[in-house]
């Protein structure tokens, strides 16, 4: 146990928490850290010119002097086009090296990133767009903006870097405002927990998206800090993986529990020298025990490791260390070394809504103060998941108070699909619930109630909810009824009397497949 300088108990905190002070807010912070991720890119390069920084298999290639090169040039081209310091300028690239260059052009410039899911529709592409008030979106290779070498050098860490959209539970996205300071936190977090050796050569494979903060935040940033080489996959099918890890011998991989759920399965991987794979990390679901052992015997020099984390604090907050991973399966793990957990409310048991505070913390919602106000209580975040914390500083993860169901490791809050299901005129009532899933963890079902004396077809009902939200987003399973939800005497639907359905075969549309799937890439 650990005693804090109130006086207040503490949990076990197992990272290396060395050079951390407390600031005058009561927020942990890494004592030395980059000014920028300006300055961090310039010291890589400067450490690290030639060696490999981004591959995209198939693609090309560049190393640190040549990234910081073509970023200058992005930076140059914005300024050409009118990019103010402080713009925001949205980016809905596909994963690989353009992606990676425009992000550090945008940064260079002095301007904030807002990556775009690109598998959005073009509402909800819009949306953030206007909500950002976004000066240029960048969606295709072909117009991404060069000119003579150019970036700031005077940014600030407090400086918004990027604004991260995530939606919320009533399906109105919020941009998570970002700081430098936010993602270099994350940096040196992600080199304490897991443990990088000053000239280790690393090579990550980035096979989620880098719109998302496990792609970008959690992977490709501190790996650039640490001088290793990120490979990255435009997209996501198995054999392209196996391949990668292979043909660049990759000895870190980060990727949701589905993607190893097929792996452990797949022969090309089996028949792999995985000798060179040292680091296997997980996140967005709990790891099933089986599959833990599975990847224990196909890489048993490899450290196991689950992360739990959210676009609000920057991504990785939690992290269980490879010798619980078997152990402690149902947990997110510990505290990061700069992250404090707390409990809100807890009821008799202890469980109660998980509270976080830390450096990594974002800045507030964009243009959405009051929302943040309502979202923080005494400089905690409230993180919406309901959890508890044993004596021993574990956080277990039991339920989700925002109705998020976790397909594959992509967030879908079911007040929005609902929202896109009630629009059809056969439809009464509806309710969006998880549907537990051996590959996927999860997945969407609805419940839909019709209106008396009509009539309906799944595939009506899944097209009206595809002109609203994602296709990653649509229910797989259905189930069309007369009988009215059950309703507590407050009127809320109750969702843990529909769990049990019998749910019968999935349901898709096949015009949709060049969209089906989420982060994991399931086609």
């Amino acid at each position: 146990m650990l005693v804090d300088k109130q006086g207040k108990v503490g949990t076990v905190r197992p990272f290396d928490e060395s050079g951390i002070t407390r600031r005058a807010d009561g927020v942990l912070a890494y004592i030395d850290l980059d000014a920028s991720l300006v300055t961090m890119l310039d010291r890589a390069r400067r450490e690290f010119s030639s060696r490999q920084a981004v591959v995209e298999p198939g693609a090309g290639s560049a190393t640190y002097a040549q990234l910081w090169r073509r970023a200058t040039e992005v930076a140059g081209g914005l300024h050409a086009a009118g990019i103010a310091r402080g713009d925001r300028v949205a980016l809905s690239l596909v994963n690989g090296l353009d992606w990676v260059v425009t992000f550090f052009g945008i940064v260079l410039a002095g301007a904030t990133v807002v990556p775009v899911n690109f598998r959005l529709t073009t509402d909800e592409i819009g949306y953030i767009l206007d909500d950002s008030g976004a000066a240029l979106h960048i969606d295709d290779p072909r117009a991404i903006p060069t000119g003579s070498p150019r970036h700031v050098d005077d940014v600030e860490a407090d400086e918004l870097a990027a604004i991260f959209y995530t939606s919320g539970t009533t399906g109105r996205p919020k941009g998570a405002m970002t700081t430098h300071r936010n993602l270099l936190s994350i940096n040196e977090t992600i080199r304490r927990i897991n443990s990088f050796l000053p000239d280790e050569e690393i090579r990550t494979l980035v096979s989620v998206p880098l719109f998302h903060v496990t792609g970008c935040n959690a992977q490709l940033l501190p790996a650039l800090s640490a001088g290793a080489q990120t490979i990255v996959l435009p997209r996501f099918d198995i054999g392209s993986y196996v391949q990668a890890i292979e043909q660049h011998q990759a000895n870190l991989l980060v990727a949701v529990p589905a993607i190893y759920a097929q792996l452990i399965r797949d022969q090309r991987f089996i028949d792999l020298d995985r000798s060179h794979l040292v680091r296997v990390l997980y996140g967005g679901a709990p790891m099933a025990p089986e599959i833990i052992a599975r990847l224990r015997e196909l890489m048993p020099d490899a450290r196991l490791g689950n992360g739990y984390g959210l676009s609000e604090t920057s991504s990785v907050s939690t992290r269980l260390p490879d010798d619980m991973c078997g152990l402690r399966p149902e947990s997110v793990g510990f505290a990061t070394p700069v992250v404090e957990l707390d409990i809100l409310e807890p009821d008799a048991t202890g469980a109660g809504e998980l509270l976080i505070r830390g450096e990594n913390v974002v800045k507030g919602y964009w243009g959405q103060p009051q929302t943040w106000a309502d979202s923080t209580r005494d400089g905690w975040f409230r993180t919406g998941d309901v959890c508890t914390l044993d004596n021993e500083g574990f956080c277990t993860l039991l339920d989700r108070r925002k109705d998020m169901i976790v397909r594959g490791g992509e967030n879908v809050y079911s007040v929005e699909v609902e929202n896109a299901i009630i629009e059809h005129p056969a439809v009464l009532e509806v309710a969006v619930l998880p549907v537990p899933d051996d590959i996927m963890g999860e997945r969407v079902g609805a419940v839909v109630v019709l209106r008396p004396g009509m009539q309906v077809t799944y595939e009506d009902v899944l097209r009206t909810a595809a002109e609203k939200v994602a296709p990653f987003k649509l229910p797989e399973y259905l189930d069309i009824r007369e009988q009215l939800l059950p309703r507590n005497p407050g009127g809320k639907v109750l969702k843990r009397e529909l769990r049990d359905l019998d749910w019968g075969p999935r349901r898709r549309l096949d015009n949709l497949s060049r969209h089906e799937g989420s982060s994991n890439g399931e086609r």
